[in-house]
């Protein structure tokens, strides 16, 4: 077949990001996964909640999946899952398009991720300091770094409630929040994630930890809301980096930047919106079992991007 030919059997299909994030970081780009090209689009709603379900309503039936971002839909505690009851209402709003948090990927190509850097010895994660700056919406990163032999500080307290309380240890780590998730999830999103424009404000929060630390990881806007002005020599594991953001992070004097979405287009998406183009890609109409994701993401290579920024 020739090229013309290809492009005329691909298929296509689109996938719509809402976000209680700042619509200044709102973007479009377009992934191809086997013979699926799929175009993708963040909305932001600059944390107006009444907006996002009217976005929901307006691509509901109309996207091939939905991407919830700005949020989660659910944090975990040990085995035990917990539903924002914020988002639960936003996603009554939808009927007939999947929507996806990107929860289901953080636990499987976060863990992924950071066993590629260690195999292919891209990052050397025994022994060294890392700070993951939340972990109970990415405790497939939290176990990953562990098991990879990281000194790791969660900073779940220390950044999400501003109480100075460095977590230290998994078994800790679970039983605090055993004792926190059932009833942060209670309230208002905002109580514990930037939304809006307070993703553009900068809180000057214990910086010693992002100081002490060799690795940096976690949500980029939680990152980016209390990092220190200079990070010399840091590695940084995120996604949802803007090229704006990387300019920032190259000026701070970050050595390495390593986000576990794709680059596409000069930015990273979020997580939400790569679950939503896989599966949109798969056909399906609700999440997938994790082992479906880790064959997607074998079956079309997808890898961290890494960038030396010095």
């Amino acid at each position: 077949m020739d090229r013309v030919g290809e492009q005329k059997a691909k298929k296509k299909k689109t996938v719509i990001s809402v976000s209680l994030g700042s619509s200044k970081r709102d973007a479009k780009g377009v992934m191809t996964l086997g013979d699926t090209e799929i175009e993708l689009e963040r909305k932001g709603t600059d944390g107006d909640i009444r907006r996002a379900g009217e976005l929901l309503e307006q691509y509901d039936g109309k996207a091939d999946a939905i991407g919830l971002g700005g949020t989660d839909l659910y944090l975990v505690a040990g085995e035990r899952r917990y539903v924002f009851a914020e988002s639960a209402k936003l996603l009554k709003r939808v009927r007939y398009t999947p929507v996806l948090d990107g929860s289901g990927l953080k636990n499987t190509l976060e863990r992924m991720a950071i066993r590629y850097l260690a195999e292919n010895r891209i990052v050397d994660f025994a022994g060294k300091r890392a700070l993951l700056v939340c972990a109970v919406d990415r405790f497939g990163m939290a176990e990953a770094l562990v098991q990879q032999q990281s000194r790791v500080v969660f900073g779940d307290i220390i950044y999400g409630l501003g109480f100075n309380v460095p977590v230290c240890s998994l078994s800790s780590l679970n039983r605090w929040a055993s004792v926190l998730v059932p009833v942060i999830t209670k309230f208002p999103i905002e109580w514990m994630y930037p939304t809006g424009k307070k993703q553009e404000k900068h809180i000057d929060r214990h910086p010693e930890y992002f100081l002490e630390s060799d690795i940096v990881a976690g949500d980029f806007l939680f990152i980016k809301r209390f990092m220190p002005a200079r990070l010399e020599n840091k590695v940084i594991i995120t996604n949802t980096v803007t090229g704006e953001d990387r300019q920032k992070l190259k000026a701070a004097g970050v050595k390495i930047l390593i986000t576990t979405t794709p680059c596409l287009q000069g930015r990273s998406f979020g997580t939400n919106v790569l679950e939503a183009a896989i599966v949109a890609a798969s056909g399906k109409k609700t999440a997938l079992r994790p082992e479906e994701y880790e064959a997607f993401i074998r079956q079309y290579e997808i890898i961290p991007s890494i960038e030396h920024l010095q």
